[in-house]
């Protein structure tokens, strides 16, 4: 089984993400609604891939990710970036930081799907 965390302070954001991972087989999802929360759910469970949205309250999402890829514990850890941020600057970026994809919403949920098999190598 693999563990997904969600980190989007769109409610209906996480539940879009969630739906179309769901489809794939053996995946548990996480969800945390913004970076801190993200940051205090991180240690309790083993995950395989971070899945995060950039403009979010207190910790954005390249924090979290800066954060996440220079931590022993968690660099390892695919990230995707799932935003509504387009620019090339900032895909640059967060590609730069380490993202291992970067998505733009409104996304279709077989791109999705497929980046998420493809980060976990299913």
């Amino acid at each position: 089984m693999k563990a997904i965390l969600i980190v989007d302070d769109s409610e209906a954001t996480r539940s879009l993400i969630r739906s179309a991972i769901e489809e794939i087989s053996d995946v548990d999802t996480f969800e945390a609604a913004t970076g801190f929360e993200a940051l205090k759910i991180l240690p309790s469970q083993k995950f395989d891939l971070i899945m995060v949205d950039i403009n979010m309250p207190d910790i954005n999402g390249l924090e979290l990710i800066n954060f996440v890829k220079n931590n022993e514990l968690y660099k390892d850890i695919p990230v995707v970036i799932v935003s509504t941020e387009s620019s090339e600057e900032d895909r640059k970026r967060g590609i730069d930081l380490g993202a291992f994809a970067y998505l733009v919403k409104p996304f279709k949920a077989e791109v999705l799907q497929d980046t998420v098999k493809k980060a976990l190598n299913l």
